[in-house]
């Protein structure tokens, strides 16, 4: 990461402890979360790309994997090396048991930015930028952006929705997620070093009675 990649990021890893209530809902929801999002067609769409678009044995960050399906089984399955990062040991459990062949670590977004997992090819964050307070999300890309090579690609995607910070109930228990509108969060992704090689929308009712419908956006990015 550069120097002004490192500045861009410095100051913002502040609500650590805050997000770690984050990790504590994940971890009580557990394998609940695939049950209740049981179909990521846009998921797995982005995700095809990223794999295919990649060289064959690319080394791919999956930011918030969750419990690994699909995105981290996907990318492995089509020969890439994945990393993957995740704020809950609980969700990590079931990442590792999902995918054995992949290497995941406990790390909240901003331990990222020291580097010490090296560089990669692509990356992923899928729904896991949105649990950030908005204005930590540019630098959080910024950061993202110094961890890739030069021409590097990042999958990504948000739910549409024009909050900061907003609590909601999730599962049974309780988390805060921020958005954009499609037209500011491409302005966003500019602003942080990306070229946009294709998006998508697409509606999304989740299974569960305790989570509203969505739109969800998927950016398919380039480093600049």
């Amino acid at each position: 990461m550069s120097g002004d990649d490192q500045r861009d990021y410095d100051g913002f890893a502040l609500l650590g402890l805050d997000r770690s209530g984050q990790a504590e809902a994940f971890d009580a929801i557990g394998d609940r979360y695939d049950e209740a999002f049981p179909h990521k067609e846009g998921q797995l769409a982005a995700g095809e790309w990223l794999a295919g678009a990649l060289p064959p044995g690319s080394r791919v960050l999956d930011v918030g994997c969750g419990t690994g399906l699909p995105t981290a089984r996907q990318l492995v399955d089509a020969g890439h090396e994945v990393v993957g990062v995740d704020l809950s040991p609980g969700m990590l459990d079931l990442a590792r048991a999902n995918v054995p062949d992949a290497a995941f670590h406990l790390a909240d977004l901003a331990d990222l930015r020291d580097g010490h997992l090296g560089v990669f090819d692509g990356a992923t964050a899928f729904f896991s930028l949105l649990m950030l307070p908005r204005p930590e999300i540019p630098h959080a890309l910024r950061m993202l952006h110094g961890l890739l090579r030069p021409g590097g690609l990042l999958a990504l995607s948000m739910v549409e929705a024009d909050v900061d910070d907003y609590a909601i109930p999730f599962l049974g228990s309780t988390i805060r997620v921020s958005g954009y509108l499609r037209d500011e969060l491409r302005q966003v992704v500019r602003d942080a070093g990306f070229d946009i090689a294709g998006e998508s929308s697409r509606a999304y009712a989740p299974a569960s009675t305790d989570v509203p419908p969505e739109i969800q956006l998927f950016l398919d990015l380039r480093r600049a």
